[in-house]
């Protein structure tokens, strides 16, 4: 039977690498957060930020992956210990994806900087955006509490992101049909879109982890997806909520 002061060890280290999960997630959420917010008010400065922001969630997935080894060489952790270093493991790098994902919506905010999308493209961008950040909050939610229950239900929500692309997806290429002078404009919009659903994508990994943690199975049903647009466009590596005319 192993010492108890070996268990509370272990218990510490696993503690402090949930921590830097958590820490993570944040920086994370406040990128995509400050990508959007820079795309509607078409500002690269903030822009700028996001992208220097970026760095420092990469230094945090590199820095969470030598943890989980040195922890796996210092206390060889089987069944559900192995199992919540493992998914802590590999829900970082389902993070460090999302915060490059939301750099590269930021990026896309330097090239629009003189443009002004019409308003329900506006509208269907930030309908999407909002639905994107409250997956990831609430899928961070559910690893900290370690809520399998929840995790599944952000898993399931999947569809209603894939929904809000193919619908977007549908208003861009009627805008570029009917005014080619919009096509370099909705182009852009039409790849930061795509890092959206791409993001959920990834969320939709970590709830999936997060499951596998709590139950030790993994979901067996086949993920929800509505995503109609995947052969068309090929695949990529907010806190106001009025409309102002001079957002976006």
């Amino acid at each position: 039977m192993p010492h108890s002061h070996i268990l509370k060890a272990f218990d510490r280290d696993l503690a402090e690498l949930d921590a830097k999960i958590m820490r993570m997630g944040e920086l994370a959420e406040e990128e995509l957060k400050g990508a959007l917010k820079a795309l509607r008010k078409r500002d690269p400065e903030k822009a700028e930020t996001v992208i220097v922001k970026d760095r420092q969630v990469d230094s945090l997935e590199q820095n969470i992956e030598d943890d989980t080894v040195r922890i796996i060489i210092r206390h060889q952790p089987l069944a559900d210990d192995l199992r919540q270093v493992i998914g802590a493991m590999k829900t970082a790098g389902e993070l460090e994806r999302i915060g490059d994902l939301a750099k590269n919506i930021a990026r896309r905010v330097i090239t629009l900087a003189s443009e002004k999308p019409p308003k329900p493209l506006k509208k269907g961008l930030k309908r999407m955006g909002k639905q994107v950040i409250a997956q990831l909050h609430d899928v961070l939610e559910a690893y900290a509490t370690r809520d399998a229950q929840k995790a599944v239900e952000v898993w399931r929500r999947d569809e209603e992101i894939d929904e809000a692309y193919n619908a977007l997806f549908r208003e861009l290429l009627t805008y570029m049909m009917e005014d080619p002078r919009t096509i370099g404009l909705c182009t852009h919009l039409l790849f930061g879109a795509r890092n959206l659903e791409r993001i959920g994508d990834h969320v939709t990994n970590i709830a999936e982890n997060v499951y596998y943690m709590v139950t030790g199975d993994k979901l067996d049903a086949s993920r929800p997806k509505s995503d109609a647009t995947a052969n068309i466009l090929p695949r990529l590596d907010d806190e106001d909520d009025e409309d102002d005319e001079d957002d976006f």
